[in-house]
């Protein structure tokens, strides 16, 4: 099957930066799209930033000028760089990704996973 894991998450002073991670690993025959999520107790979780393979991306209108997305295709990572943090964007950061695999059946397979969630919180 595939993992994705998180890392990189942690407590920052507003205005400082972090560098969240994200690696898939698995029978990976290739990587669409990938992507961050932040969710907040009581809210639905949200898209932060979203690369597709062939490099387009988009960024919520929150994050814009602040926040930047980069893949590493060899890798199959993707990361979120962080600067000018605010305390609205604490938050657990969630990668997703649209992966080909190979399943337990041997069968080449797509489907959409999520990692499990770092924290990031920001300190006022």
């Amino acid at each position: 099957q595939v993992q994705l894991v998180e890392s990189g998450g942690g407590l920052v002073q507003a205005g400082g930066s972090l560098r969240l991670s994200c690696a898939a690993s698995g029978s990976i025959f290739g990587i669409n799209s990938m992507a961050w999520y932040r969710q907040t107790p009581g809210k639905q979780r949200e898209l932060v930033a979203a690369m597709a393979s062939g490099g387009s991306i988009n960024y919520a209108d929150s994050v814009k000028g602040r926040f930047t997305i980069s893949r590493d295709n060899a890798r199959n990572a993707v990361y979120l760089q962080m600067n000018s943090l605010k305390p609205e964007d604490t938050a657990v950061y969630y990668c997703n990704a649209d992966v080909e695999y190979l399943s337990r059946d041997s069968a080449r397979r797509s489907t959409n996973f999520w990692g499990r969630g770092t924290q990031v919180t920001v300190s006022s």
